[in-house]
């Protein structure tokens, strides 16, 4: 049973490359009643949004006030490096693995490695992977599964 639907840097309905990974638009997906996956760079001794490299900044206190719905998608050595003395918030590492642990052990698996028990689906329609044994499901069309 899917019990986490996870917006992919807060894209519901496709996505926009304007405005994922930016705390309006991450803000606004929590509030629909999704968790969200983000991207998050450790650059200069300041945490960043941004999928390709850092471009907004995030204040430790933003992530911590929304943390009961992110997924932190490390992007660089420094982030995981940093997060990684952050015991309470939910975080990741992974490039093009065929899946990973997340540091509160949800197998987070990339697309076309499905069906995995109990494991996040990531990207799902991309492989039109059977979803059947998974807990959860991140997508930048998350709408569709609601």
């Amino acid at each position: 049973m899917v019990k986490h639907l996870i917006s992919h840097r807060g894209n519901i309905d496709g996505p926009n490359v304007e405005l994922e990974n930016s705390i309006e638009y991450i803000k606004k997906a929590i509030d629909l009643g999704y968790d969200v996956e983000i991207d998050v760079w450790y650059h200069d001794k300041s945490l960043y949004l941004g999928h390709d490299g850092p471009s907004q900044l995030i204040t430790e206190y933003s992530l911590y006030s929304m943390c009961d719905n992110l997924w932190i998608h490390c992007k660089n050595l420094g982030a995981i490096e940093w997060f990684s003395r952050k015991t309470e918030l939910h975080y990741f590492w992974h490039e093009e693995d065929a899946v990973t642990l997340t540091s509160k052990n949800y197998i987070w698996a990339y697309p076309g490695n499905q069906p995995i028990r109990n494991s996040i689906a990531v990207m799902p329609e991309i492989h039109n992977d059977n979803l059947s044994r998974c807990i959860g499901i991140c997508s930048d069309y998350i709408g569709r599964y609601k």
